[in-house]
């Protein structure tokens, strides 16, 4: 169990506040799919992701990035008990979809990255990012299939 100091939480608890899934989700995901196509195979079914206007403009993709973060709200909620709540999304993506568990880490970098240029830095200070990172490794072990 991670231990959560009330300073990391207030911090993940006002960044999450912040957050718009409507826009950060189908921004990270694209950035996701863009910079690392690879990631690409896990979503064929989605439609065109032949280039960065075919991904950025999916409406498919965008709606999925919206449930990739509505689906951290659960980690955000149940911080002490993140590994359990998302036993059901570990297997799923493991047995099910085939992730490689290493695009975990990838798609927490692009969603930091699109959070740091939403947000600037007056606002996702080096604190912020450090607690942030923490949070995302969590979210990372938990979906990684022991």
């Amino acid at each position: 169990m991670v231990h959560w100091t009330d300073a990391e939480r207030h911090i993940i608890a006002d960044l999450w506040g912040k957050i718009s899934p409507d826009e950060i989700g189908p921004q990270s995901l694209a950035r996701l799919l863009i910079v690392y196509p690879w990631n690409q195979r896990y979503f064929a079914a989605i439609g065109n992701l032949t280039s960065a206007a075919a991904v950025t403009g999916n409406p498919k993709l965008a709606a999925h990035g919206k449930v990739v973060i509505d689906g951290l709200d659960k980690a955000v909620r149940n911080l002490d008990h993140v590994k359990s709540t998302y036993a059901w999304l570990s297997e799923l993506h493991s047995d099910t979809l085939h992730m490689d568990p290493s695009n975990y880490t990838l798609a927490g970098d692009c969603l930091t990255v699109c959070l740091a240029a939403k947000f600037g830095p007056s606002y996702f200070t080096p604190e912020v990012h450090k607690t942030w990172q923490k949070f995302l490794n969590v979210v990372v072990a938990a979906m990684c299939k022991e």
